[in-house]
């Protein structure tokens, strides 16, 4: 397992130590500086309650880190995977199936200019031959890759430097990289010292999907759907919770703690996220066709530009909809 960073109770590092977390635990993997209303529920112990189950949640840097921690069965579920890298594992043959749509979230995934370099939509091309931080086989590489091709530049001229969000922060604060993609927090530093090319909805326009997806090994998925439902039903009711104003100025102090943000920040990202129903989840658009179409479009861009070997002919089976649906009705 590589850059798993972050909080993790003792239960979680004492699971991931011996190598899995034992049948009576659940292992989750969650993104920090990543706030969702699942958060609540997960700092209120509302999982437990519901579940019976002692929850063991560990943070990642990166959606790749959560594959390789599914793969090795330290992690059971993952919460927010984007879902390039959950298609650069599947397309390596990792037995992996997404579970829900945990988020939509257009403007909050980019690549940020430095500003020094003045580059902006209309002098794009300028970027051939600088040196990018991209966090390799991540939502944000998708982007990148995308963008680029859409201003007619040639990635490869470009120095293009494998970063996860925080370091490629870091690194266009310092001015040693011309341009930096990430999310988040990371995103908001990153902007601090340079500018996008595309809004969030002028890259929707483009094709470029951005949401994330809660997902786990098909095994270990089939094993214990029951559980599975149980986790999504109480994710669903979270999401149902912050769609209700009236119920913000509760969730959102809970929220920011958890994540480690403060109250502000978790605001102004929150606003930029959609939280589908279930019932929206399971329509065409997302999980009955939708999202298995937008993964061979991933993968098949992937491959063109040799970030991986080859794509499935399809990826209608890395989907499961039955715990989903066995939520709808708890």
């Amino acid at each position: 397992m590589k850059t798993i960073k972050g909080l993790m109770t003792g239960a979680a590092a004492a699971a991931l130590m011996t190598g899995a977390a034992s049948a009576q635990d659940l292992t989750v993997g969650y993104f920090l500086e990543w706030p969702m209303p699942f958060e609540y529920a997960k700092a209120e112990g509302m999982y437990e309650e519901a579940m019976g189950l002692e929850i063991n949640w560990v943070s990642f840097d990166t959606g790749t880190a959560m594959s390789a921690a599914m793969a090795s069965g330290d992690v059971h579920l993952s919460v927010s995977q984007g879902v390039p890298p959950f298609v650069v594992a599947a397309s390596a043959g990792q037995d992996l199936q997404i579970l829900d749509v945990a988020v939509s979230y257009a403007d909050n995934d980019n690549c940020v200019v430095a500003e020094a370099l003045e580059i902006d939509k209309d002098s794009a091309g300028e970027l051939e031959g600088k040196k990018v931080a991209v966090p390799l086989g991540t939502a944000a590489h998708y982007g990148f890759l995308k963008q680029m091709d859409h201003f007619g530049v040639d990635v490869s001229t470009m120095e293009i430097v494998d970063m996860a969000p925080p370091d490629g922060a870091a690194a266009i604060a310092q001015g040693s990289v011309d341009m930096a993609c990430g999310w988040g927090g990371s995103l908001r530093r990153m902007k601090e010292h340079g500018n996008v090319l595309l809004t969030g909805a002028e890259k929707e326009e483009l094709g470029i999907l951005v949401f994330d997806v809660t997902s786990g090994p098909a095994g270990w998925v089939a094993e214990n759907s029951d559980i599975v439902a149980e986790f999504l039903a109480v994710t669903a009711e979270a999401n149902a919770m912050w769609a209700d104003e009236a119920n913000h100025e509760m969730m959102l102090p809970v929220i920011a703690k958890d994540a480690g943000m403060d109250e502000e920040a978790t605001a102004e990202t929150l606003a930029t996220f959609v939280f589908p129903s279930v019932e929206e989840q399971l329509t065409e658009k997302w999980l009955a066709g939708g999202a298995q179409e937008f993964m061979k479009g991933v993968a098949d861009v992937f491959v063109e530009a040799g970030s991986i070997d080859g794509a499935l002919d399809s990826y209608a089976d890395a989907v499961n909809t039955g715990p989903l649906e066995a939520a709808s009705e708890m």
